[in-house]
């Protein structure tokens, strides 16, 4: 069976420890400086922690291999089955959005608001970076996965709701954006842009370690 979904482009992650230890623990991960491509819309409210990756695939502390697992309720038709044999089994949902071939090599993700709600499930953005995808805006995240993407070198950018529905208007239109983060931009196709903020720890430990 062919792979469902998008590829998964593992990369190198942090190690444990603390927040102030994050900087030297992601010292092997891809600097993150400028994306730019064609992000994934996913416009459903209170995405937590289970639906990112389900109970199921908790089984290992590794923190690699697992873009797989990443919305494997929503993706999958039989994700229980895939937790137990692997992707080789997976019967891919063509209805959800990161398995439709435009999105395919999306590193970007515009998602609904209260993102990363729920337990405090640090496989959350294993999983999610395991896909590729290394920013997501959203108006609103969970405080524990919000900075848990930094110490994973992933960008949260929080935004107006407004802003939120002009970007997901354009993703659907398969419309490019750029994350610019040296200087705090979402920058649209059309050249219009959204400034962001991020805290000088934040931004030194993704873009500049």
């Amino acid at each position: 069976m062919e792979s469902a979904g998008p590829v998964v482009r593992e990369q190198g992650a942090a190690l444990d420890g603390d927040a102030a230890d994050a900087a030297e623990a992601g010292a092997g991960m891809p600097k993150f400086v400028n994306l730019k491509g064609t992000a994934a819309p996913l416009d459903i409210q209170n995405i937590d922690t289970d639906m990112i990756i389900p109970k199921e695939y908790l089984k290992t502390i590794k923190r690699t291999g697992l873009g797989f697992a990443a919305f494997a309720e929503l993706r999958y038709h039989n994700p229980v089955e895939v937790a137990q044999k692997g992707p080789s089994v997976a019967d891919a949902n063509m209805d959800f959005v990161l398995n439709k071939p435009e999105y395919s090599d999306t590193c970007i993700l515009i998602a609904g608001d209260n993102f990363g709600c729920g337990s405090s499930r640090e496989h959350a953005p294993w999983s999610i970076d395991g896909m590729g995808i290394r920013c997501i805006i959203s108006t609103s995240f969970a405080d524990i996965f919000f900075n848990n993407c930094f110490k994973n070198g992933m960008l949260p950018i929080p935004l107006p709701r407004d802003a939120v529905l002009q970007l997901l208007e354009d993703a659907e239109q398969l419309k490019k954006v750029e994350i610019d983060l040296p200087s705090q931009r979402v920058i649209r196709e059309d050249g219009s842009f959204f400034e962001f903020e991020v805290s000088v720890w934040c931004k030194r430990v993704v873009c500049e370690k």
